[in-house]
C-alpha cells in the first residue's frame, strides 16, 4: 500500500460518503508544546474555494484536546476512513487525546506524506492536508434560535478554522 496525489475535488465524494457510512471523518492534529499527535471524529466538514484559494473548513470545539493542538500548529489532515473503520471513528468521537492515545487504542498507523508535518491515516483511503489561513469564532448573537438552542446549549461554541488544502493524497493498493 501506498499514498499518490491526486485533486482535492476528487476527494470531496469520497469524504461525504463516509460521512454517511462511518458516521465521520478523521481529524489529525499535532502540537509543539504537548508534542502529541490527536486524532478527533468530524463531522461538520466544508470543502471549497474561499479567496480564490482551496480550503476545508473544519469546526472545533475550544474544550476540545484537537483546539489545544491546533491552535498550536495552525496544521491539520483530514483522513477519510473505509466503512471497516466505523468502529475506530466511534472510539475517537467517544475519548479525548488528553488521556490516551487514540492511534493506539484504535489501532490507526500515524503516515507522514510529501513532508508534511502533520500525518494522515494509513489505512484511510484519503487524506488531505490543510494550512489554517483564518479561523473564526461561531457568533452566537447571528445563530438562528434553533441551531443555538439544538447545538449549543452549554454555550462551548466552534471555532471555524479555514484550512487552505496543502495537497491530497489516496491509498493505492498493490
Amino acid at each position: 500500500m501506498h499514498f499518490e496525489k491526486f485533486s482535492w475535488e476528487e476527494l470531496c465524494p469520497l469524504a461525504f460518503q463516509a460521512l454517511g457510512t462511518t458516521g465521520g471523518l478523521l481529524l489529525v492534529t499535532q502540537g509543539k508544546e504537548h508534542a502529541a499527535t490527536n486524532v478527533m471524529t468530524i463531522g461538520w466538514v466544508s470543502f471549497g474555494v474561499v479567496w480564490g484559494r482551496p480550503v476545508a473548513c473544519v469546526l472545533v470545539r475550544p474544550s476540545r484536546f484537537t483546539h489545544v493542538l491546533l491552535e498550536e500548529t495552525l496544521l491539520f489532515t483530514i483522513n477519510v476512513p473505509p466503512t471497516h473503520l466505523r468502529k475506530a471513528v466511534e472510539e475517537c468521537g467517544k475519548y479525548s487525546g488528553r488521556t490516551m492515545n487514540k492511534f493506539t487504542h484504535c489501532a490507526l498507523t500515524p503516515v507522514y506524506l510529501g513532508g508534511f508535518p502533520v500525518p494522515s491515516i494509513a489505512e484511510c483511503v484519503a487524506t488531505v492536508q490543510c494550512a489554517v489561513v483564518e479561523k473564526t469564532r461561531v457568533e452566537p448573537s447571528t445563530l438562528v434560535p434553533l441551531i443555538q438552542e439544538t447545538y449549543y446549549p452549554q454555550g462551548d461554541y466552534h471555532t471555524i478554522y479555514f484550512g487552505e488544502i496543502q495537497a491530497s493524497w489516496k491509498r493505492v493498493e498493490p
